[in-house]
């Protein structure tokens, strides 16, 4: 707790404010004396420790008490007297002087008043005044005398805290004062606080839990006062709060905060509910709440796990009851209490499993024995636990009684291992008989519940268990009960019942067995007879279905299987009678299916297959690469085919060289006639004579067809068709190269690659045919580069043709595209120069061109803009609808909407363009131009008709246009809607008529004075 005791100053009082307590704490008794205190070893101690006074004479040790209020006080002056005389003698002693002093008095006072009796009485006045005054004087010393009483009583006693009330009264009646005398109550508060003093450990140790009764005993019988007792608790705080002031070291500011904690704590319990007004805790140090709070906290929790640590797995209701006592008196809550508890029980379980995983990891003989023991202990005590939290006295119990769980805890990972190995322990002792129920999944359930194992987890903890009960309970009734009962099945559900064991991993076990007892039977290579009837014997006994087995012999004989093929295929040049009788041995003996052998055959075949295929491709050119495939042809041909007959059982695969044969002849017949022509298709069918001389047959069932995807079997397969046509060539002197012809025998190599690289009839068909088109485009493309056909040309394609077996329909289709082509791209820069029109592109149609192809759609669409443009500056001033909405875009194929709109925009440019051109003309006097100009204009406007006149800032200059266009003889309909464009009323429109047909038109005028002029 941080306890801001260097701040702790009392708070300033205002002017006329009373304080709030009946008590300064501020202003100590003149009599409250600590003495110095004695440094303990390595830090700073709070206990009060006063120098043992040795006894002079005998030098025996002092008594406790004077280890605690210190030594043995003298008496000086008068106090030997006054502690002499008990209080009635000291009385009568005092009323003995008195007497005798008013006597004396009187006498002297006679003698010298001469007789007088007035002398007399005053000298008797006097001398009795004297007395008592010197009666008082011993009176006033009476309640030190007592004060050193009582310390040296308290001193001299031999154990403090068995000091009675009636001891302590006792002495004040035997000098006869009152507890309410100051200087016996200064001494009374000044035992108090030494006792306090030291009955609070150093700062180091922790509380014993006696200090607030002892205290409290002590208090009651001084006869103080809660207020008084408050006061010097407040005073030891003063004295805490010196120490740390004067000390610099930083452990030891740390020991001063704890033991201001122990005081806070201890003070809070000797006054109870009162402590909050007679301990001004937060006043006097600044100390808030929360901090009174920790130290109430912490050392309540000190205390109380002491009180836990003498509780043990056997519990009982006394022991319980006390400990809910204590904690009420420690003021703990209920929740830490029971936090508190809970986790001394936990360790209680941790220390017993601690032993049994110790006993497990021994390896003793009794380990295991040992390790359920401590088990069966945390058990009995989780389950006494769960009983008492459901007692009917509960709640006078210890908080915090329940059944335990080390789920959750911070090292619960670390420690997740051991405690599954201790609940597989556990679990195979439980179930060892192998019959599980609910009687031994209680405690299994209940012990997985305190390891704070998952569920998850601890079935597949308890699943391994039964698994391996049952494959000793197996391994006992394997040749006895089992072989004799005549269900097997029946005898095994029985047992997976017994054991709640899941039938699946029951066969999945036997399964398992199988495969061991295969492997150590094929260790040496081979399976004998008797082999082979014991591996039945574990089939029939343990129901495992046949394609288990099969799988089995697949997966372990193919192994071992696969391994003698490897070695006899490794090589080609390796390769003899020897090795391939050793594969069919294998194939035999291993006792394994024609499937099965083919499918790992076949595996390690394709294997060494690509290998083949690898070096192809990373072959550093075309002669290479066909080499390489060249091998791989050859390596099928003399070690795959042989061993392929060979564990078939067959004789000899020249012997069926002629069936091959016959099937080959009769595969052709399904090609398509129309590519007979292909001379590299022709080749890869060898006739009759080829065929006796290359007898020797190749295998066609195991292929690379999946292994490889369709594309590259295609490049590879055209790859060396290139090669069977070029032949290898051979580089020469002055970087010439010789090409080596070969013969059709290759062609021959061509077709067993295809039957390696698994392609179809139609597939090989597809790259033949391919191969032709590519050599004929290439041809062809060089011929036709102008794009024009002649019948020369026409001649020279023909030839090529007929060389590279290419039909006349597809190459007519390759002609008509190369031409295509070239011609679409002479069309697009005619285009662009502005060279064709709407006329050539319907030329273009009627010899049946593809407009699409020939020409983009951008490019078909500048061609009908600029149709419209001229359309809209021809002078005729007519306007086809059809022609231009319609035919127009239909020929071009384009979108028939796109094109109205984009007639509506040119001729909306041009409709006020045409007027601003007219009357320029008309100023330079081009009459001609001037009606041309307006007929576009009428034009623009039959596309986009004007919803009003149009507008000019001169009328004169529209009645001349108008004038002009009369003159030129327009039909009706045109010169009306031009007198309506330009806004010409019908009385104008009349006038100038009538000017014209008078020859007085003011334009007419004009021209026929210029060329007189």
């Amino acid at each position: 707790m941080e306890l801001p005791l260097a701040s702790a100053k009392p708070a300033p009082l205002t002017r006329g404010a009373c304080p709030p307590l009946l008590f300064s704490p501020l202003k100590p008794f003149p009599l409250l004396r600590f003495p110095p205190r004695r440094p303990a070893a390595g830090a700073s101690r709070l206990r009060l420790r006063l120098r043992p006074r040795a006894s002079a004479a005998s030098g025996e040790a002092a008594p406790a008490g004077e280890e605690v209020f210190g030594p043995r006080r003298e008496l000086t002056g008068v106090q030997p007297l006054v502690e002499a005389l008990p209080p009635a003698a000291r009385t009568a002693a005092e009323l003995a002087v008195a007497a005798a002093a008013v006597a004396a008095g009187y006498g002297i006072g006679l003698r010298a008043g001469g007789g007088s009796r007035v002398a007399a009485v005053a000298g008797a006045a006097v001398l009795g005044a004297a007395s008592v005054a010197g009666a008082a004087a011993v009176n006033s010393v009476v309640p030190e005398v007592a004060a050193v009483g009582l310390h040296n009583y308290v001193a001299g006693h031999d154990d403090p805290s068995q000091l009675e009330k009636d001891e302590v009264e006792a002495i004040a009646n035997k000098y006869g004062v009152s507890a309410q005398d100051a200087a016996f109550k200064a001494e009374l508060c000044d035992l108090y606080a030494k006792y306090i003093y030291s009955v609070l450990p150093p700062a180091d140790e922790d509380l014993k839990g006696t200090e607030v009764a002892a205290i409290v005993k002590f208090k009651n019988a001084l006869g103080l006062d809660d207020v008084d007792a408050a006061n010097m608790h407040m005073e030891i705080g003063r004295r805490i709060y010196r120490e740390r002031l004067e000390t610099s070291d930083r452990d030891a500011d740390m020991e001063q905060r704890r033991a201001f904690q122990k005081l806070i704590y201890v003070s809070n319990l000797v006054f109870g509910d009162a402590s909050t007004f007679l301990l001004p805790w937060k006043r006097l140090f600044g100390v808030t709440d929360s901090q009174i709070d920790i130290a109430m906290r912490e050392n309540a929790k000190n205390l109380y796990l002491k009180q836990l640590k003498s509780i043990g797995r056997g519990l009982d209701i006394d022991t319980l009851i006390d400990v809910r006592r204590e904690q009420l008196a420690y003021k703990l809550s209920d929740e830490i209490a029971a936090e508190m508890f809970r986790e001394h029980a936990k360790k209680l379980v941790q220390e017993n499993i601690s032993s049994a995983v110790d006993a497990l990891k021994s390896r003793k003989p009794d380990g295991l024995t040992q390790a359920v023991d401590e088990v069966k202990i945390v058990l009995e005590f989780n389950r006494l636990l769960t009983r008492l939290s459901k007692h009917p006295q509960e709640d006078q119990f210890a908080r915090g009684l329940g059944p335990l769980s080390l789920g959750g805890e911070h090292d619960h990972d670390r420690r997740a291992d051991d405690l599954k190995l201790l609940f597989r322990a556990y679990a195979a002792e439980v179930i060892s008989d192998g019959i599980v129920d609910d009687e031994k999944l209680a405690p299994l359930n209940e012990l997985r519940n305190i390891f704070g194992l998952g569920k998850r987890e601890a079935e597949g903890i308890l699943s391994d268990v039964k698994a391996l009960i049952y494959r000793r309970t197996l391994a006992k009734v394997f040749n006895t009960e089992l072989a004799s009962v005549p269900s097997k099945a029946a005898f095994l559900q029985i047992l997976c019942e017994k054991l709640q064991f899941d039938p699946e991993l029951a066969s999945k076990m036997h399964e398992d067995i199988y495969r061991q007892k295969l492997q150590q039977f094929v260790s040496d290579g081979e399976l004998s007879k008797e082999e082979v009837e014991a591996l039945m014997a574990f089939q029939v006994r343990l129901c495992i279905p046949q394609e288990t087995v099969d799988a089995a012999h697949t997966e372990i004989c193919g192994k071992l299987f696969e391994k003698v093929i490897m070695e006899a295929i490794a090589s080609v040049d390796g390769y003899d009678a020897n090795r391939r009788e050793a594969v069919r041995k294998a194939a035999q003996s291993l006792n394994l299916k024609k499937e099965s052998v083919m499918a790992i055959f076949s595996k390690a075949v394709r294997k060494l297959f690509l290998n083949y295929i690898q070096r192809a491709k990373a072959a550093g050119n075309r002669i290479e690469t066909a080499k390489e495939l060249k091998k791989l042809i050859s390596f099928n041909t003399v070690v795959v085919s042989e061993l392929l007959a060979a564990i078939k059982g067959e004789l000899s695969p020249t012997a069926e060289a002629e069936p091959s044969s016959a099937t080959t002849e009769s595969d052709e017949e399904d090609d398509e006639p129309e590519w007979e022509s292909l001379e590299t298709l022709r080749k890869t069918r060898p006739d009759k004579e080829l065929r006796e001389k290359l007898r020797k047959s190749n295998q066609k069932e195991i292929t690379l067809k999946d292994d490889l995807p369709l594309r590259d079997r295609a490049e590879l397969y055209e790859t060396y068709l290139m090669f069977c046509i070029t032949g290898e060539t051979t580089n020469v002197s002055f970087g010439t190269a010789i090409s080596t012809k070969k013969d059709d025998s290759e062609f021959l190599m061509l077709k067993q690659l295809g039957d390696i690289l698994g392609l179809t009839r139609k597939e090989a068909q597809d790259v033949h045919i391919k191969f032709s088109e590519k050599a004929f485009v290439q041809q062809a493309e060089v011929i036709l580069a102008d794009g024009k056909l002649t019948e020369a040309k026409a001649d020279q394609l023909a030839k090529i043709q007929k060389q590279v077996g290419l039909p006349t329909e597809h190459a007519q289709k390759i002609i008509k595209s190369i031409t295509t082509t070239k011609l679409s791209s002479a069309i697009e820069a005619s285009v662009a120069r502005g060279q064709i029109g709407i006329q050539q592109v319907r030329g273009l149609k009627e010899a049946n061109f593809q407009l699409e192809s020939l020409i983009a759609e951008p490019l078909r669409e500048s061609i009908y803009r600029k149709t419209v443009e001229e359309i809209f500056s021809s002078g005729t001033g007519d306007f086809d609808e059809e022609e231009v909405y319609v035919k127009i875009p239909a020929d071009l194929v384009i979108n028939a909407e796109k094109a109205k709109k984009m007639v509506q925009d040119i001729a909306k440019v041009r409709l006020d363009n045409s007027l601003v051109q007219s009357i320029a003309l008309l100023r330079q006097k081009k009459r001609d131009n001037v009606v041309s100009s307006l007929n576009d204009l009428l034009a623009c406007d039959a596309a986009v008709p004007a919803s009003k006149p149009l507008s000019w800032p001169t009328p004169g200059e529209l009645d001349d246009l108008y004038g002009i266009y009369l003159k030129s003889i327009p039909k009706p309909e045109k010169l009306s809607r031009l007198q309506y464009l330009l806004g010409i009323s019908e009385e104008k429109a009349n006038q100038i008529r009538d000017a014209a047909s008078e020859g007085t038109l003011a334009v007419s005028a004009q021209e026929e004075e210029e060329p007189a002029f």
